[in-house]
Order: C-alpha cells, then structure tokens, then sequence
C-alpha cells in the first residue's frame, strides 16, 4: 500500500505540472498579471518558482504529515476543505450504494431462479439501460421530469433553500437533522437525497444485478448445490442459504470498487443537482487552476481506491471460509 500510494501521489505530481495553463493566473488578479514584480511575488509566496524536483519533495515532506497543501482558491487548507466537503459525498454514496444493492442483488438472483422468463429478461433490459446510460443524461432527464415537470421531487441541493443546515455532527444532513430531533428537517434531506442517489446508483445496480445473476446460474449447477436439493432442503433454503453466499464473493468486489468510485466519480452527479460535495469541489478547483485542490482530491481518490481494495481482500475471508483456511 505504501508503494501504491506514492506511484499515486508521483503521478498526479507529474500530470499537474505538465498542464499547459499557468495557475499563477489565478493568484494574481488580471489587472496585475502585467506587473512581473507582483507575479514573481506570487510564484515566491507559493513555492512555483523552486524546480519541479524541490516542489516534489516538499510536497511528499508536507503530504506525510498530513498537510495537503493550501487552496489557491478558498485560501484553506486543502485537507480541511476535503474533509469539510467529504461528508455530502460520503452520504451520496452510501444512499447510491444502498439503492444498488437492496435493488439489484435480488433483482440478480430473481434473474437467474426464473433464467429465460420474462422476469429474467426485464432485469437484464433495466440493468442495460441503466449501466449504458450516461450519468450526466440520466440526471437532467430525471430532474427535469420529477421536479421541473411533475414536481414530485425537489430541487438542487441538500435541503430547501428556506431551510437552515443542522447542526454539524456528522455532515450528513439525514444523520444530523434527526439527532438534533428535527425530524421534518430530517425528511427534507431525506427527499432531496431520493434522486441524486437513484441516478448515481442505477448504474451500479446494473452491473451488480448482471454479476448476481452469472455467478449464481455458475453456483447453482454445482455439486453441492444438487445434494442439497437431494437432501430435501427447500428451494428457500437452497438458493439463500446455499448458492447466494458463494455467488456474492464476486459482488463484493464490485460493491467495494463501486463505493470508491462513487466516493471519487460523483462530478457530473453533484454538478447537476448542486449537491457540495467533493465532486462539485474539484470542478470548481479545475476552473480556477487550483492546483493544490485538484491533487488533493486526485492523491485522496487513489487512496480511496487502494484502501478499497484492501476491505475487498479481508472480506473474502468473512464470506467465505475456504479463503481463510487456504
């Protein structure tokens, strides 16, 4: 993991210093990108006038003990705007998520009982569309037919514009509303959370439901599978206690990948329902060449996914005991 983490950090290093933008154009305000006394100032202030190789290490010198570097744009500690950000992804994603898997690991398994019926065909035609579909399309065509045309669903952001954010908890406004006792709050948040997290999790859904359904049609024409239908054990029995476990190894992998890749791919979803998490964060930074931010966020997404990786491992062993005794 270390040596991941620093290939990580290597490249995104790299790449932000082989833009063709100058991001001193977003320090020094444009009436003064003229005066070279204030520009050179400004790259002395913020370390662009060392060579790349000294930026380099003060970067990781910096990175190791927690200091992420400083916004050009918020003029705050990157670490800080992260975690101020992260907790409005974090409840995207675990909402997106929830939505997956309570939908399509047993619209999978559903699929594969009923293999070749009409039911089988109608989850793989849903999950097809859902995984095709381009986020960004899904999330205005929702949007405008829920809120704009039918009003059943409400606007942009995390609450009513009217309405005043809980008291910081947790960051999660759903969590926070109703520990602070605020339960109409609570249901606003709720509302709001509905079709953000639909559209960003339909797409999982579809691949969970079509790994679902292809690992249970390999598990259910196992041996062991035939001795307990021999047994006389119910079909109930069969399918949930016998064939569903194993067939869920492979899904705990997409599960995990997916919630790294929810946590740092949720731009163009929070973009369109103005939702302020680290999605619409690094947007921001990109318009404005904040280098620092952009890194940040990149250096956090590849940590993310490493870490994910490592709780995907760990969990195969839970799941299924023949890993820990191999």
């Amino acid at each position: 993991m270390p040596l991941l983490l620093l290939g990580v950090v290597t490249i995104v290093f790299v790449v932000s210093r082989t833009a063709a933008a100058d991001p001193i154009a977003s320090l020094v305000p444009e009436r003064l990108l003229g005066n070279e006394e204030v520009v050179q100032a400004a790259r002395a202030r913020w370390g662009l006038d060392r060579s790349s190789p000294e930026q380099y290490g003060l970067y990781l010198k910096n990175l190791v003990q927690g200091d992420m570097g400083t916004s050009f744009r918020t003029k705050q500690p990157v670490a800080s705007d992260i975690t101020e950000r992260l907790p409005a992804t974090v409840e995207l994603t675990i909402a997106a998520l929830a939505i997956a898997a309570i939908v399509g690991i047993p619209a999978g398994v559903a699929a594969a009982v009923k293999r070749d019926t009409w039911i089988d065909h109608l989850v793989r035609l849903f999950s097809l569309i859902g995984s095709s579909l381009p986020v960004f399309w899904t999330g205005l065509i929702l949007l405008f037919v829920f809120f704009t045309r039918l009003g059943v669903a409400p606007g942009p952001g995390r609450i009513d514009l009217r309405a005043l954010p809980p008291d910081r908890i947790t960051g999660l406004y759903t969590v926070d509303a109703f520990l602070d006792g605020n339960v109409s709050l609570g249901l606003d948040a709720m509302h709001h959370l509905m079709l953000p997290a639909f559209v960003l999790g339909w797409a999982v859904m579809g691949i969970i439901a079509r790994m679902v359904r292809a690992s249970m049609l390999d598990v259910l024409n196992q041996d062991y599978i035939r001795t307990a239908r021999a047994k006389g054990l119910t079909n109930r029995q069969v399918i949930f206690t016998h064939a569903l476990r194993n067939a869920l190894i492979p899904t705990v992998t997409i599960l995990g990948i997916s919630l790294a890749a929810l946590l740092t791919g949720a731009v163009l979803t929070e973009t369109i329902f103005s939702w302020p998490g680290l999605g619409s964060y690094a947007v921001e930074s990109t318009r404005t060449l904040d280098l620092p931010a952009v890194m940040g966020v990149a250096i956090f997404g590849g940590a993310t996914f490493v870490v994910a990786n490592l709780v995907i491992d760990v969990s195969y062993g839970i799941i299924d005991p023949r890993i820990r005794v191999s």
